[in-house]
């Protein structure tokens, strides 16, 4: 079922300040349901892979640097309309131009250093999820799981 999944990333400065705890609370606090949760450090070829998208940008290679810099923790969401309403949730890539009370706003660094990855769109969200989440993963994140 499309739209009732999302996937986020809690990047390495967000852990590195400890602020894994108050984003999840927020999340869960917004009607999501944490449906798969774990901290995984980045390799350089799966950060490379995930952020193949943005390959030929200015900030790749300083976003591949951020993102094996440390732990990072990796969720699947479940909420209707999912994608959509989590990206409100997480704000403007730009902290300085996000929405007062949003997770960027609150616990961002810099734009590069945003703290919440989102999942642009359903289909992405799928992918990005199995992408850090095994099958056997999959299948266990909840009895009610899109999956």
């Amino acid at each position: 079922m499309a739209g009732k999944i999302t996937f986020t990333i809690i990047k390495p400065g967000a852990v590195s300040h400890e602020y894994i705890g108050p984003i999840l609370k927020i999340i869960n606090e917004n009607g999501f349901h944490i449906a798969g949760l774990k901290m995984v450090g980045l390799r350089r070829r799966q950060a490379e892979k995930f952020y193949a998208i943005h390959k030929d940008k200015p900030f790749y290679n300083s976003l591949i640097e951020f993102m094996i810099s440390g732990p990072i923790v990796v969720a699947a969401l479940e909420k209707e309309n999912a994608v959509e309403e989590y990206r409100k949730l997480i704000g403007s890539t730009n902290p300085e131009k996000a929405a007062e009370g949003t997770i960027r706003k609150l616990f961002a660094e810099s734009m590069e250093r945003n703290a919440v990855h989102g999942s642009d769109s359903d289909e992405n969200a799928q992918n990005e999820v199995k992408f850090f989440f095994s099958e056997i993963e999959i299948f266990s994140i909840s009895e009610n799981s899109i999956f």
